[in-house]
C-alpha cells in the first residue's frame, strides 16, 4: 500500500509560481509512474502531467504546457509539480497519484491507470 501526500498549496495572485511536493511512502518509488490531476469545482478531474518513473520522460495537458514542469527525486520518494505565471483558470484542487509500472517507459496519462492517490492540495489563483 502506498500513501501519498502532497504539501504547497495556497493562495497566489495571477502570475506567480507555486510548487507543489508529493511523498510516497509504503512502496518502492522508482517503480511507479506519477502522475499530477487537478479538479475545479463543478469538473471532472484531469490530467496536469505526469512523469515516467526515472524521471527521463515528461508529458503533460495543453493547458499547462509551458509553464507546469513535473520532476521527481526517487532517492526522496517525491514527485514535484513547478507552476509558473499562473492564472485563476488553474485553481483547483490538485492530487498526486502513483501507478505501478514495472517496465513501462512512457508516462501514464489516464486516471482509470492509477492505483494509489493522494488527499490532494489546494490551489486558488487570484486576478
Amino acid at each position: 500500500q502506498v500513501q501519498l501526500v502532497e504539501s504547497g498549496g495556497g493562495l497566489v495572485q495571477a502570475g506567480g509560481s507555486l510548487r507543489l511536493s508529493c511523498v510516497a511512502s509504503g512502496g518502492t518509488f522508482s517503480t511507479y509512474t506519477m502522475g499530477w490531476f487537478r479538479q475545479a469545482p463543478g469538473k471532472d478531474r484531469e490530467l496536469v502531467g505526469a512523469v515516467t518513473r526515472s524521471g527521463g520522460r515528461t508529458d503533460y495537458a495543453d493547458s499547462v504546457k509551458g509553464r507546469f514542469t513535473i520532476s521527481r527525486d526517487n532517492a526522496k520518494n517525491t514527485v514535484y509539480l513547478q507552476m509558473n505565471n499562473l492564472t485563476p483558470d488553474d485553481t483547483a484542487v490538485y492530487y498526486c497519484a502513483a501507478a505501478f509500472s514495472p517496465g513501462i517507459s512512457i508516462p501514464r496519462l489516464r486516471s482509470n491507470e492509477y492505483d494509489y492517490w493522494g488527499q490532494g492540495t489546494q490551489v486558488t489563483v487570484s486576478s
